[in-house]
């Protein structure tokens, strides 16, 4: 009796370093716990500081998932994912070594926000689910994956919605590999990389056109909390690009201090929602050389449409019309944030996407909370269970 009550107590105890990662029976790495590796390696550990086969999926491309486990990507719809700081929190609590400890729309049950790096919901940086259409796992290199959603609200929900571009081609014969990544803000806890691969493949695909050959994102939004107060939208990356690789001892493609991070928002030109202009013909008139001098900026079109870009305004003048700008709009919002644009006001964070122009837009104000309600949380548990059986004989 005692041995029972003192499990159920711990499972309602605040999580220690509790972190947060993406669940789902698809992933790399399912069922490893602290005891796996000679280090802490569980889905929830952060990667820092590591070698390439440490932090590259996580390590974790000897656990791989059942044959048949995949998460489905809808073309044109969202794909809602479970991010927790323990597997006991999510659907897939029958595999957690503490049970089921889930509450809500809560990512770490029982923990203050800390737990997963942030200090409230105008703190999260963003995360995102990028894509290589490779059915061989080894076969994967960082340059072949392709972000194609990005929610800005994330770490924020258990139940996160990732909407996928409407024109994702079909994954090949053996299908798609995914994986989702995220870099917290620096107000909480010490800067890490997190990262967790698993098996995917898009559903309903109408398009044939193959994603264009990924780019390394540039830091062009505004970042007053760093002395620049403009977004130069010249020195974005625009079209395909790759995750942000960065803290590592090798394999990184970004190289920001601890204090200045990488993040999956508009300070990168991540956009939030899907990432609408990832193909081979987004760009037919090509795409300019980012610096912080470009004046021109493309403009994505539709594969009937003719290539269109538009000029910005040199620093100078960009400085001038911003000075004007903020004058007239400083009844209309005292946000300063680089973040992007925030969701409406409903109770559930739905990822749906923002005008693509490279420049951040004002926050709305938190009129009240984005926890979903009672009754949506029972339906997506519903739906979660529906198309997430558990194998506990089989899976690794």
């Amino acid at each position: 009796m005692i041995p029972v009550l003192i499990a159920a107590l711990a499972a309602y105890m605040p999580l220690a370093s509790a972190h947060a990662a993406f669940w789902h029976k698809s992933m790399y790495g399912f069922n490893v716990t602290e005891q796996t590796f000679p280090y802490d390696n569980r889905p929830v550990a952060p990667l820092q500081d590591m070698p390439f086969d440490q932090w590259w999926f996580h390590g974790h491309l000897d656990f791989p998932p059942n044959a048949g486990d995949v998460f489905e990507l809808p073309a044109g719809q969202a794909a809602t994912s479970e991010i927790a700081c323990n597997k006991g929190a999510t659907t897939l609590f029958a595999s957690s070594e503490g049970g089921d400890i889930q509450s809500g729309d809560d990512v770490c049950p029982g923990s203050p926000p800390s737990e997963y790096h942030t200090t409230g919901e105008d703190d999260v940086k963003g995360c995102a689910l990028a894509i290589a259409y490779e059915p061989d796992v080894r076969k994967i290199r960082p340059e072949d994956f392709v972000v194609f959603s990005v929610n800005q609200t994330c770490v924020w929900n258990r139940f996160t919605d990732f909407s996928v571009p409407e024109r994702m081609p079909a994954c090949p014969e053996g299908g798609c590999h995914c994986a989702w990544f995220w870099i917290h803000s620096p107000d909480s806890g010490s800067e890490q990389i997190y990262m967790n691969g698993f098996k995917c493949d898009v559903t309903g695909a109408r398009s044939t056109v193959p994603l264009a050959k990924p780019a390394v994102a540039r830091r062009c939004g505004a970042d007053p909390e760093h002395g620049k107060l403009n977004a130069v939208p010249g020195n974005c990356t625009y079209g395909a690009k790759q995750p942000l690789y960065w803290l590592q001892k090798e394999g990184n493609n970004e190289f920001e201090d601890t204090i200045a991070p990488p993040f999956y928002n508009d300070l990168y030109n991540f956009r939030d929602g899907p990432q609408d202009d990832i193909f081979q013909d987004s760009y037919p008139g090509g795409l300019p050389e980012p610096s912080p001098e470009q004046t021109v900026v493309p403009t994505p079109v539709n594969p009937a449409s003719a290539p269109a870009a538009t000029s910005v305004p040199s620093a100078a003048s960009a400085s001038s019309s911003a000075s004007a700008s903020d004058s007239a709009s400083s009844s209309a919002s005292t946000s300063t944030s680089s973040s992007g644009p925030r969701p409406s006001a409903r109770g559930f964070r739905r990822s749906v996407g923002s005008p693509h122009i490279g420049v951040p837009t004002a926050r709305k104000p938190l009129t009240q909370s984005r926890k979903l309600s009672a009754e949506d949380i029972n339906k997506r548990l519903m739906r979660a269970r529906r198309a997430s059986p558990w194998h506990p004989s089989t899976q690794h």
